[in-house]
């Protein structure tokens, strides 16, 4: 997880493609979190599940999250 990232406050929960990715970002933000998505990075997954993600890295994405603010 990147540093910048968890200073930020947020936390990582998984890594996932369609059609779980969307309904993963609509439960978290129904639950009053802010989503944060980005590319999966091969080099942060076992090799196991490198040899699936390496066909399709441009649809897999780390889903990160942390409570929206209170105004």
């Amino acid at each position: 997880m990147s540093k910048e990232l968890e200073k930020q406050g947020w936390v990582k929960r998984t890594t996932i493609d369609e059609p779980r990715l969307s309904e993963i970002v609509s439960e978290y933000k129904s639950l009053g979190y802010e989503v944060h998505l980005e590319p999966v990075h091969l080099e942060d997954v076992d090799a196991q599940c490198k040899k699936c993600y390496e066909n399709q890295s441009d649809k897999i994405k780390t889903v990160y999250v942390r409570k929206r603010k209170q105004a």
